[in-house]
């Protein structure tokens, strides 16, 4: 048996070079390309692209100072602007080729009306279409003098551009006043030697002008729409940051109040079985159970709410306020200057404390947002103990100087933070201008009734 060895035969080499690492271009280069590519994009691909001009709102100012009747037309304003500057154009070609009777004079005037009333849907395809009226126009005017832009072609070719520099970017424009300028300087070049006079630097000269004015008007609105949506999304961001600060303040004073009650429950339940004598085996196992689980809840609540407090957070040696501490808060702020009454209606009870801590917090923050944005102003803070719940009224007289009132550098989120409180307890508030010029804050937090069943 004889082996034989079948041998591959090796795959052509490639050429030296084949495989050269990719250079790239120079940024010459591609600065050129993607000009180009810019300038195929708008006035080559997208030429037919149909854009129809919206009409105006009618919240515009001007809008809203005609008379009823010419209100309604008040969206198409731009729309008639445009058609009257057409049928200007088509006015000035009619009266310019009159010598070549009524029909060429119609049929000029019609064709210079064409390109602008294009604008209105295709202001792309208007630019090509006004350069080849603008030929036709000349080919047919026996006037050399005015070589290449007829009166009416000048003036409708002029409207085109502005139109079109006003719907389009401004790079648009600039590539279509190159272009126009291209057309100019080749037709009298090629076409318009030897007469001995041209519109060609009068329409560079007018459309510069315009297209420099409205491409500032336009980089100038892109600038302030920019600069409105940026302050937007900072108020926005500044009113969530300070949400979750004030949800941050809220979440440390209930780790507070909960931690100190439940610290009170283990050690009641660990207490209670000394304080009966010959206890059931029954009864020492409950307690025991009971002081456990208090134990794991408060490290439970101690782990999960601890993350919320600062590195320099420190615990409030006196335990947080109460309703009872609210005379106290009222004497703080006469001293501050505010002139501030107290009433209170409905039986005086002790509450939960999460719920008077909140509404503690909620006068303490309206009685703040009176001292700065009314000084001068009195206010009265009514407290009504109703069944199921518990009523505030925070309100105040308007400043009695207003145009003395400075602008407040607070951002406004004092009353986030009070909704967030009663969101928490799924109360309900109100916060808005009386009709006297003053501010009233009306709350209502609601309490679960106990049953003495159930005591």
């Amino acid at each position: 048996m004889t082996e034989t060895t079948h041998t591959q035969p090796l795959p052509p080499q490639p050429p030296d070079g084949a495989f050269e690492p990719y250079k790239p271009r120079s940024p010459e280069v591609r600065a050129v390309l993607d000009a180009l590519g810019r300038l195929r994009q708008d006035l080559f691909q997208d030429a037919f692209a149909y854009r129809p001009l919206p009409p105006l709102s009618t919240e515009r100012p001007f809008a809203r100072r005609l008379p009823a009747p010419l209100r309604a037309y008040a969206p198409w304003t731009t729309h008639l602007a445009v058609a009257a500057a057409g049928v200007l154009a088509l006015l000035v070609s009619v009266a310019d080729r009159q010598s070549q009777g009524p029909a060429m004079a119609l049929l000029s005037g019609l064709l210079v009306l064409a390109p602008v009333l294009l604008t209105l849907a295709r202001p792309v395809a208007a630019f090509w279409l006004s350069l080849v009226v603008t030929w036709i126009g000349a080919v047919l005017s026996s006037a050399w003098d005015e070589w290449p832009w007829q009166p009416g072609n000048f003036l409708s070719h002029l409207v085109v551009l502005t139109v079109v520099a006003v719907r389009t970017r401004p790079r648009t424009a600039a590539w279509m006043w190159a272009i126009t300028a291209f057309y100019g300087v080749v037709s009298v070049q090629l076409l318009g030697a030897g007469h001995y006079d041209n519109d060609v630097g009068s329409m560079l000269v007018a459309s510069a002008i315009a297209l420099l004015a409205l491409t500032i008007r336009q980089i100038r609105r892109e600038a302030e729409q920019t600069v409105t949506a940026q302050q937007t999304q900072t108020a926005h961001e500044r009113s969530r940051r300070t949400l979750l600060e004030e949800r941050t303040t809220i979440a440390r004073e209930l780790h507070d109040v909960v931690a100190h009650h439940m610290s009170v429950v283990a050690i009641q339940a660990e207490a209670a079985p000394y304080r009966v004598e010959n206890p059931p085996p029954e009864l020492e196992k409950a307690f025991v159970t009971i002081r456990e689980n208090a134990v794991a809840a408060l490290t439970e609540l101690r782990r999960v709410l601890g993350v919320v407090r600062a590195e320099d957070y420190e615990a409030p040696d006196a335990p947080q306020p109460t309703l009872a501490d609210l005379d106290a808060l009222l004497d703080n702020v006469r001293e501050a200057g505010l002139t501030v009454d107290k009433g209170v209606t409905g039986a005086v009870r002790e509450l939960p404390q999460g719920v008077e801590l909140s509404a503690y917090r909620i006068v303490q923050e309206a009685l703040s947002n009176t001292l700065r944005h009314a000084p001068g102003a009195g206010a009265r803070v009514e407290i009504g103990y109703v069944i199921g719940g518990l009523g505030l009224r925070v309100v105040n007289g308007p400043p009695p100087r207003p145009a003395l009132v400075k602008p407040s550098p607070g951002a406004g989120h004092g009353i986030t933070g009070m909704r967030e409180r009663v969101s928490m307890l799924n109360g309900e508030m109100t916060a808005a201008p009386t009709a006297e010029g003053g501010y009233e804050v009306t709350v209502f937090l609601p309490v679960a009734t106990t049953r003495e069943g159930d005591a």
